[in-house]
């Protein structure tokens, strides 16, 4: 039984949703601790138990702590099953989050998937449906699964209630090598808002404009006329030859429109001086993939506490090497080995 300390590395929920995809790849059975110590509300909230229970599905698995607010939690898997799954949050709480926990498992799994998904779709601290459907998801394909996502209704904090489908062919991961970005050929600002006046959108993207130069052919306002609440998401999108970013900054009451734009700006600022392919956010899915296909690189800004918490957790349950090496002040290259 591997036992894991929740509170190592950034804190949060990520230790438990890693190991838990881990868990269900592997077989291996664990126990964390300390879950998620480093925030100011620990212990299991609404979308960890979901991901705890969907991991649980999909591994026909034994639990001990599945609790909300639990601190401790004992997983067992048993069999890893393919098959139609419904997981709901019940709250605002991410259910992107609750995919990328048992994705892993179902892309090894022996025949396809599909899975129906309800709560968040695009929360802080979290991968919005934009960023599955556009950057990450493009990247697992081109590993060997085929993996399609449908977005059914959005759902913002902290109303909740949307809903997204995932079809899932299961394939063999191929080592995958991304060292370089290859020229820019589109970008995309584009501007979500729901039942909030329509100024804070044009006002978001005027930002962008000033800060970015992004012409308006490249800026879009989308109001979001199925969200069961009110919501607004800034996200600014980099096609370039090699692969798609994606950067978002969320409105907030009592935060300016233009203080979110620049928010979403400066991270996409960042991203395209370092002339990186993948950003910091990528970093950490994109690692996990190429530790479970026993292989690949890739070339990316400097790694944060995410990252290393991801590397940390990889060496519970496989026998990879992961090395991080200093190609500029702005840029590090990663590879995995098996």
């Amino acid at each position: 039984m591997i036992r894991i300390d929740g509170s190592k590395g950034e804190g949060g929920g990520q230790v438990l949703r890693t190991s838990l995809a881990l868990s269900l790849v592997t077989g291996t059975p664990f126990q964390v601790v300390n879950i998620r110590a480093g925030r100011s509300k620990p212990g299991l909230l609404r979308q960890h138990l979901t991901a705890v229970k969907a991991a649980a599905a999909v591994g026909d698995a034994e639990l001990e702590g599945a609790e909300l607010h639990s601190k401790e939690l004992t997983f067992r898997p048993r069999s890893l099953k393919c098959g139609e799954y419904h997981f709901a949050v019940g709250t605002a709480g991410s259910a992107t989050l609750v995919l990328q926990t048992v994705l892993p498992a179902l892309l090894s799994a022996s025949g396809p998937s599909t899975l129906v998904l309800e709560g968040g779709t695009h929360n802080p601290a979290a991968p919005p449906f934009d960023f599955l459907a556009k950057a990450y998801l493009p990247l697992v394909r081109r590993m060997g699964p085929v993996v399609e996502a449908t977005l059914d209704r959005p759902g913002f904090f902290p109303a909740g209630g949307g809903k997204f489908r995932v079809s899932v062919q299961p394939a063999p991961l191929k080592p995958l090598h991304l060292l370089e970005r290859g020229n820019v050929v589109r970008r995309q600002a584009t501007a979500m808002f729901s039942q909030v006046p329509f100024d804070v959108a044009k006002r978001e993207l005027e930002t962008v404009g000033r800060r970015l130069g992004w012409s308006e052919a490249e800026r879009r306002v989308e109001e979001l006329k199925r969200a069961p609440g009110p919501g607004n998401v800034l996200s600014l999108e980099v096609e370039s030859e090699h692969v798609t970013e994606v950067f978002t900054a969320f409105g907030e009451r009592g935060v300016r429109a233009e203080d979110v734009a620049a928010a979403a700006a400066e991270e996409a600022r960042v991203y395209l001086e370092a002339g990186v392919p993948v950003g910091e956010h990528l970093c950490d899915q994109l690692m996990l993939l190429l530790a479970l296909a026993r292989g690949g690189s890739f070339r990316t800004l400097p790694l944060d506490g995410h990252a290393q918490t991801q590397i940390e957790t990889f060496a519970h349950f496989l026998d990879v090497k992961v090395a991080v090496h200093e190609v500029s002040t702005q840029a590090r290259d990663v590879q995995i080995k098996g």
